[in-house]
């Protein structure tokens, strides 16, 4: 007879083990908005700023000088523009009785405030996604087309015929003649990131030629090739099913592309596609206009962890973007 005694159960209790838990905390780097609209930390939460009027600084005033006379004389407007930074919140209570029955790997605030954290970062995505991401948003856009593109319409990337590397070019020196500064940023959905990847043209300029070995296509050779500083891609996804339904996953970007030029530091008289102004004036908040706070519920007695964004993501020059709508199917 097979020996039964003791049995599995009998000489070990399961327990969480103390080296590994599993979650699916999001990269940091999967968000952008913050690196399209570069930051600017700000003491109040609304205020105003100055503008130049473009156009003045683009003329050709200078004049010949004959001796003994005045030089020519030239102006230049300012005005203002403003912002105001909307304050977002979202707390988690951790209650005394769970905290007490906590095993040992749980380490429950830290959980609490990565959990609150990336919460944040999708809230502030979404909202330069669904603001400055999207058609009518920018002053120069073309819309992407399976076929016969014409005007201001081009050949989706996915399409074998299509042309990204002279699209993106037209695009950029579109704002070039416009502004006097050409896009230092190239910001794409996956999808489109995707079908750059594949894209004979680009697979071609980058790999130069080679007959052995697979070319490998990376967001550095991308950024080169399109003469960006950066190309960064909208990585960051979000699920939109209701709590206890089934999950829908879906990227916060589109399937869009955006040429955008960003102040690689702001400051005064620095153009820029936009600011994400943040209000480090709110008590205790960070360069990110975020502040995270713990404090007692003896009413429930719990622990709240509470984390409070506050920030306005401002468009200041819608010149200074050049957008393609479905730039893949």
């Amino acid at each position: 007879m097979p020996y039964q005694q003791p049995s599995r159960s009998d000489v070990h209790v399961d327990r969480p083990l103390t080296n590994i838990s599993l979650a699916f905390m999001q990269n940091a780097d999967n968000f952008i908005a913050d690196r399209v609209f570069p930051v600017v930390p700000v003491a109040k939460q609304s205020d105003k700023y100055f503008t130049y009027d473009r156009g003045m600084f683009n003329r050709d005033e200078m004049k010949l000088r004959a001796p003994g006379t005045e030089s020519a004389g030239a102006t230049y407007k300012l005005s203002t523009d403003s912002y105001s930074a909307d304050v977002w919140a979202l707390h988690h209570d951790i209650a005394d009785q769970v905290r007490a029955n906590a095993d040992t790997p749980l380490q429950l605030d830290r959980e609490t405030t990565e959990f609150l954290t990336v919460k944040a970062l999708i809230r502030k995505e979404k909202a330069w996604a669904a603001t400055h991401f999207v058609t009518g948003a920018w002053t120069t856009e073309r819309a992407g087309v399976a076929s016969g593109p014409i005007s201001t319409q081009f050949l989706r990337w996915d399409v074998a015929a299509s042309t990204p590397i002279e699209n993106v070019r037209g695009g950029a020196s579109a704002m070039a003649v416009l502004t006097g500064f050409r896009p230092n940023v190239m910001v794409i959905g996956r999808n489109v990131y995707d079908a750059l990847l594949d894209h004979p043209d680009i697979v071609g300029r980058i790999d130069r030629g080679q007959t052995a070995g697979t070319a490998i296509v990376m967001r550095q050779n991308l950024a080169a090739l399109f003469e960006m500083s950066e190309v960064l891609v909208m990585d960051a996804i979000e699920n939109t099913a209701n709590e206890g339904a089934t999950n829908v996953h879906a990227f916060v970007g589109g399937k869009h592309a955006l040429l955008a030029y960003a102040a690689p530091s702001p400051g005064l008289m620095v153009p820029s596609a936009g600011y994400t102004f943040s209000w480090t004036g709110f008590l205790g908040a960070g360069a990110l206009g975020t502040r995270i706070k713990r404090f007692r519920k003896e009413e429930l007695e719990a622990d709240r962890l509470e984390i409070e964004m506050s920030f306005s993501q401002k468009k200041v020059a819608a010149d200074l973007g050049s957008f393609f709508l479905n730039a893949v199917s």
